[in-house]
Protein backbone atom coordinates (compact mmCIF):
# COMPACT_ATOMS: atom_id res chain seq x y z
CA UNK A 1 0.00 0.00 0.00
CA UNK A 2 1.48 3.13 -1.21
CA UNK A 3 1.34 6.42 1.46
CA UNK A 4 -0.45 9.68 0.90
CA UNK A 5 1.83 11.97 3.02
CA UNK A 6 5.48 11.55 4.49
CA UNK A 7 7.01 14.19 6.81
CA UNK A 8 7.44 14.68 10.86
CA UNK A 9 5.54 14.02 13.94
CA UNK A 10 6.21 16.17 16.38
CA UNK A 11 5.19 16.77 20.09
CA UNK A 12 7.43 18.55 22.32
CA UNK A 13 11.09 18.48 21.25
CA UNK A 14 10.90 15.00 20.00
CA UNK A 15 10.59 14.26 16.72
CA UNK A 16 9.57 11.17 14.46
CA UNK A 17 9.66 10.41 10.65
CA UNK A 18 6.22 9.08 9.90
CA UNK A 19 4.15 8.09 6.62
CA UNK A 20 0.37 7.95 6.27
CA UNK A 21 -1.79 4.79 4.79
CA UNK A 22 -5.74 5.50 3.44
CA UNK A 23 -7.17 3.93 6.51
CA UNK A 24 -10.70 2.84 4.36
CA UNK A 25 -10.97 3.40 0.89
CA UNK A 26 -15.09 2.48 -0.60
CA UNK A 27 -15.57 -0.49 -3.22
CA UNK A 28 -18.71 1.13 -5.70
CA UNK A 29 -19.61 -0.35 -8.72
CA UNK A 30 -18.52 2.10 -12.01
CA UNK A 31 -19.92 2.91 -14.94
CA UNK A 32 -18.50 4.91 -18.17
CA UNK A 33 -20.76 7.14 -20.36
CA UNK A 34 -20.27 5.87 -24.05
CA UNK A 35 -21.51 6.94 -27.42
CA UNK A 36 -24.90 5.04 -27.83
CA UNK A 37 -24.18 4.67 -31.19
CA UNK A 38 -21.34 2.58 -31.30
CA UNK A 39 -20.22 1.78 -27.44
CA UNK A 40 -17.23 3.74 -28.11
CA UNK A 41 -16.08 5.53 -24.48
CA UNK A 42 -16.81 9.36 -24.26
CA UNK A 43 -14.06 11.89 -23.25
CA UNK A 44 -14.07 15.44 -21.85
CA UNK A 45 -12.68 18.41 -23.21
CA UNK A 46 -11.91 21.96 -21.51
CA UNK A 47 -13.90 24.45 -23.31
CA UNK A 48 -13.25 28.33 -23.29
CA UNK A 49 -16.62 29.65 -22.10
CA UNK A 50 -15.81 32.67 -23.74
CA UNK A 51 -14.61 31.92 -27.52
CA UNK A 52 -15.38 28.09 -27.28
CA UNK A 53 -12.42 27.29 -28.04
CA UNK A 54 -10.40 23.84 -26.57
CA UNK A 55 -7.89 24.69 -23.78
CA UNK A 56 -4.88 21.97 -23.04
CA UNK A 57 -3.98 21.76 -19.46
CA UNK A 58 -0.96 23.62 -20.69
CA UNK A 59 -2.65 26.57 -21.10
CA UNK A 60 -4.51 26.84 -18.15
CA UNK A 61 -3.99 29.03 -14.99
CA UNK A 62 -5.47 29.24 -11.87
CA UNK A 63 -8.15 31.98 -10.57
CA UNK A 64 -9.96 33.00 -7.66
CA UNK A 65 -13.85 34.42 -8.47
CA UNK A 66 -14.12 36.86 -5.94
CA UNK A 67 -17.59 38.82 -8.07
CA UNK A 68 -19.77 37.34 -10.36
CA UNK A 69 -17.71 35.85 -13.29
CA UNK A 70 -14.66 38.15 -12.18
CA UNK A 71 -11.46 36.79 -11.24
CA UNK A 72 -7.90 37.35 -10.12
CA UNK A 73 -5.39 35.13 -11.57
CA UNK A 74 -3.04 34.12 -8.87
CA UNK A 75 0.53 32.19 -10.35
CA UNK A 76 1.37 28.73 -9.42
CA UNK A 77 4.51 29.44 -7.16
CA UNK A 78 2.70 31.97 -4.96
CA UNK A 79 0.27 29.36 -4.58
CA UNK A 80 2.83 26.99 -3.13
CA UNK A 81 4.77 29.62 -1.52
CA UNK A 82 1.43 30.32 0.86
CA UNK A 83 1.96 26.64 2.05
CA UNK A 84 2.43 26.62 5.90
CA UNK A 85 5.33 25.20 8.16
CA UNK A 86 3.09 22.07 8.58
CA UNK A 87 3.54 20.71 4.83
CA UNK A 88 5.79 18.44 5.73
CA UNK A 89 5.14 18.26 9.62
CA UNK A 90 2.55 16.98 11.70
CA UNK A 91 2.64 18.85 14.88
CA UNK A 92 0.57 17.87 17.99
CA UNK A 93 -0.65 20.85 19.60
CA UNK A 94 -2.36 19.41 22.71
CA UNK A 95 -3.79 16.71 24.16
CA UNK A 96 -7.68 15.85 24.61
CA UNK A 97 -9.89 13.87 26.40
CA UNK A 98 -11.81 11.04 23.91
CA UNK A 99 -15.52 12.01 25.10
CA UNK A 100 -14.81 15.77 23.85
CA UNK A 101 -15.08 15.15 20.09
CA UNK A 102 -18.04 14.16 18.66
CA UNK A 103 -17.48 11.99 15.33
CA UNK A 104 -19.64 14.94 13.55
CA UNK A 105 -15.93 16.42 13.20
CA UNK A 106 -14.23 13.48 11.63
CA UNK A 107 -13.32 13.84 7.61
CA UNK A 108 -11.24 11.27 6.68
CA UNK A 109 -9.05 8.01 8.73
CA UNK A 110 -5.41 7.27 8.01
CA UNK A 111 -2.76 4.74 9.59
CA UNK A 112 -0.09 6.52 11.20
CA UNK A 113 3.01 4.58 11.14
CA UNK A 114 6.54 5.68 11.96
CA UNK A 115 9.97 5.41 9.50
CA UNK A 116 12.81 2.39 10.89
CA UNK A 117 14.85 5.67 12.93
CA UNK A 118 11.12 6.55 14.15
CA UNK A 119 9.57 3.34 16.00
CA UNK A 120 11.33 3.83 19.63
CA UNK A 121 9.22 7.54 20.21
CA UNK A 122 6.09 6.41 17.94
CA UNK A 123 5.99 3.27 20.61
CA UNK A 124 6.31 5.81 23.70
CA UNK A 125 3.78 8.03 22.43
CA UNK A 126 1.58 5.58 21.75
CA UNK A 127 1.85 3.38 24.98
CA UNK A 128 2.03 7.11 26.98
CA UNK A 129 -1.32 8.17 25.44
CA UNK A 130 -2.82 4.53 26.04
CA UNK A 131 -1.74 5.18 29.72
CA UNK A 132 -3.33 8.94 30.23
CA UNK A 133 -6.23 7.97 27.83
CA UNK A 134 -5.92 11.10 25.92
CA UNK A 135 -6.20 12.02 22.14
CA UNK A 136 -3.99 14.43 20.69
CA UNK A 137 -5.09 17.37 18.43
CA UNK A 138 -3.15 18.17 15.64
CA UNK A 139 -2.16 19.97 12.47
CA UNK A 140 -1.20 18.71 9.37
CA UNK A 141 -1.30 19.97 5.06
CA UNK A 142 -2.38 17.84 2.65
CA UNK A 143 -3.53 17.71 -0.67
CA UNK A 144 -3.51 21.71 -0.96
CA UNK A 145 -4.98 22.39 2.38
CA UNK A 146 -3.90 22.26 6.10
CA UNK A 147 -5.86 20.06 8.27
CA UNK A 148 -6.62 19.85 11.45
CA UNK A 149 -6.61 16.42 12.87
CA UNK A 150 -6.60 14.08 15.42
CA UNK A 151 -4.23 11.23 16.76
CA UNK A 152 -5.27 8.69 18.86
CA UNK A 153 -4.59 4.85 19.81
CA UNK A 154 -6.33 2.24 18.63
CA UNK A 155 -6.52 -1.79 18.32
CA UNK A 156 -9.52 -1.54 15.29
CA UNK A 157 -12.60 -2.19 17.67
CA UNK A 158 -14.91 -4.34 15.62
CA UNK A 159 -12.90 -5.91 13.36
CA UNK A 160 -13.42 -9.47 13.07
CA UNK A 161 -11.34 -12.36 13.91
CA UNK A 162 -8.47 -13.00 11.06
CA UNK A 163 -8.42 -9.95 10.40
CA UNK A 164 -5.03 -8.39 10.24
CA UNK A 165 -5.70 -5.29 12.28
CA UNK A 166 -7.13 -7.42 15.08
CA UNK A 167 -6.09 -6.46 18.58
CA UNK A 168 -2.98 -4.67 16.93
CA UNK A 169 -2.26 -1.26 18.53
CA UNK A 170 -1.39 1.38 16.56
CA UNK A 171 -1.90 4.82 16.34
CA UNK A 172 -4.93 6.28 13.83
CA UNK A 173 -5.14 9.98 12.47
CA UNK A 174 -8.35 11.52 11.67
CA UNK A 175 -8.57 14.66 9.66
CA UNK A 176 -11.37 16.80 10.95
CA UNK A 177 -13.19 19.62 10.19
CA UNK A 178 -12.91 22.97 11.60
CA UNK A 179 -15.42 25.04 12.84
CA UNK A 180 -16.82 26.81 10.06
CA UNK A 181 -17.13 23.84 8.64
CA UNK A 182 -19.15 22.22 10.55
CA UNK A 183 -23.44 22.35 9.96
CA UNK A 184 -26.00 22.47 12.17
CA UNK A 185 -29.35 21.54 11.05
CA UNK A 186 -32.50 24.00 11.96
CA UNK A 187 -34.08 22.80 14.65
CA UNK A 188 -31.54 20.57 15.89
CA UNK A 189 -31.52 19.52 19.60
CA UNK A 190 -34.45 21.34 19.78
CA UNK A 191 -37.72 18.69 19.80
CA UNK A 192 -40.52 19.70 22.17
CA UNK A 193 -42.13 16.31 22.30
CA UNK A 194 -41.53 14.27 25.83
CA UNK A 195 -42.18 10.38 25.61
CA UNK A 196 -44.50 9.01 27.61
CA UNK A 197 -42.86 6.85 30.42
CA UNK A 198 -44.26 3.76 28.84
CA UNK A 199 -43.40 4.17 25.28
CA UNK A 200 -40.00 4.70 27.35
CA UNK A 201 -40.55 1.14 28.72
CA UNK A 202 -41.27 -0.50 25.47
CA UNK A 203 -38.38 1.61 23.35
CA UNK A 204 -35.78 0.31 25.79
CA UNK A 205 -36.94 -3.27 25.57
CA UNK A 206 -36.88 -3.03 21.84
CA UNK A 207 -33.50 -1.71 21.66
CA UNK A 208 -32.05 -4.11 24.65
CA UNK A 209 -33.72 -7.30 22.29
CA UNK A 210 -31.30 -5.78 19.28
CA UNK A 211 -28.36 -4.84 21.30
CA UNK A 212 -25.09 -7.46 20.72
CA UNK A 213 -21.94 -6.75 20.11
CA UNK A 214 -20.70 -4.88 16.51
CA UNK A 215 -20.09 -7.72 13.46
CA UNK A 216 -18.95 -6.21 10.40
CA UNK A 217 -19.31 -9.07 8.63
CA UNK A 218 -23.29 -9.31 9.58
CA UNK A 219 -23.39 -6.35 6.79
CA UNK A 220 -23.03 -5.91 3.28
CA UNK A 221 -24.00 -3.49 0.29
CA UNK A 222 -27.19 -4.64 -1.14
CA UNK A 223 -27.11 -2.37 -3.66
CA UNK A 224 -23.42 -3.13 -4.91
CA UNK A 225 -24.32 -7.03 -4.63
CA UNK A 226 -27.43 -5.89 -7.00
CA UNK A 227 -25.10 -3.84 -9.32
CA UNK A 228 -23.07 -6.88 -9.52
CA UNK A 229 -25.94 -9.27 -10.15
CA UNK A 230 -26.95 -6.96 -13.23
CA UNK A 231 -23.35 -6.65 -14.60
CA UNK A 232 -22.80 -10.24 -14.88
CA UNK A 233 -26.38 -11.13 -16.30
CA UNK A 234 -25.22 -8.26 -18.84
CA UNK A 235 -22.03 -10.15 -20.05
CA UNK A 236 -23.45 -13.22 -20.22
CA UNK A 237 -26.60 -12.17 -22.24
CA UNK A 238 -29.27 -12.69 -19.74
CA UNK A 239 -32.35 -10.53 -18.72
CA UNK A 240 -31.80 -8.33 -15.42
CA UNK A 241 -32.37 -10.03 -12.45
CA UNK A 242 -35.61 -9.20 -10.60
CA UNK A 243 -35.27 -7.59 -7.05
CA UNK A 244 -37.72 -6.83 -4.46
CA UNK A 245 -40.15 -3.58 -4.21
CA UNK A 246 -39.08 -0.73 -2.00
CA UNK A 247 -41.20 -0.79 0.74
CA UNK A 248 -43.88 2.03 0.84
CA UNK A 249 -43.34 3.71 4.53
CA UNK A 250 -45.56 6.10 6.16
CA UNK A 251 -45.13 8.06 9.23
CA UNK A 252 -46.34 5.88 12.58
CA UNK A 253 -49.96 6.50 13.85
CA UNK A 254 -49.90 5.19 16.84
CA UNK A 255 -46.88 4.81 18.44
CA UNK A 256 -47.76 2.29 21.32
CA UNK A 257 -48.69 -0.10 18.82
CA UNK A 258 -46.01 0.17 16.73
CA UNK A 259 -43.79 -0.37 19.82
CA UNK A 260 -45.23 -3.77 20.62
CA UNK A 261 -45.74 -4.72 16.96
CA UNK A 262 -42.01 -4.18 17.00
CA UNK A 263 -41.91 -6.77 20.38
CA UNK A 264 -43.80 -9.35 19.27
CA UNK A 265 -42.11 -9.68 15.49
CA UNK A 266 -38.93 -9.43 17.40
CA UNK A 267 -39.87 -12.33 19.89
CA UNK A 268 -40.59 -14.38 16.75
CA UNK A 269 -37.65 -13.84 15.34
CA UNK A 270 -34.72 -16.10 15.75
CA UNK A 271 -31.76 -14.10 17.80
CA UNK A 272 -28.43 -14.08 15.81
CA UNK A 273 -26.32 -15.93 17.95
CA UNK A 274 -23.83 -13.46 19.91
CA UNK A 275 -20.02 -13.65 20.04
CA UNK A 276 -18.43 -14.78 23.31
CA UNK A 277 -17.03 -11.63 24.96
CA UNK A 278 -13.39 -10.45 23.83
CA UNK A 279 -11.15 -10.53 26.02
CA UNK A 280 -9.86 -6.96 26.68
CA UNK A 281 -5.93 -7.23 25.13
CA UNK A 282 -3.18 -5.95 27.23
CA UNK A 283 -1.37 -3.32 26.58
CA UNK A 284 2.12 -3.88 24.88
CA UNK A 285 4.99 -2.30 27.35
CA UNK A 286 7.06 0.56 25.09
CA UNK A 287 10.52 -0.68 23.72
Amino acid sequence: MASVWSGFLTFGLVTLPVRLFSGARGERISFHMLHDKDHARLKQQMLCSLDGEVVERKDTVRGYEYAKGEYVVIPEEEIKAAAPPTERQLEILEFCRADEIDPVWFESSYYLMPEAAGQRPYALLLQAMRDADRWAVAQLSMHNREYLSLVRPSALAGVPDGHPGRNRWGLLLHTLFYLDEIRVADGFGSIAADPKPAELKLAAQLIEGLTQPFDPTRFEDHYRKNLEQLVAAALEGQPAPKHAPARRLQPVADLMQSLKASLEQQSKTPAAKKPPARAKPRKPRAA
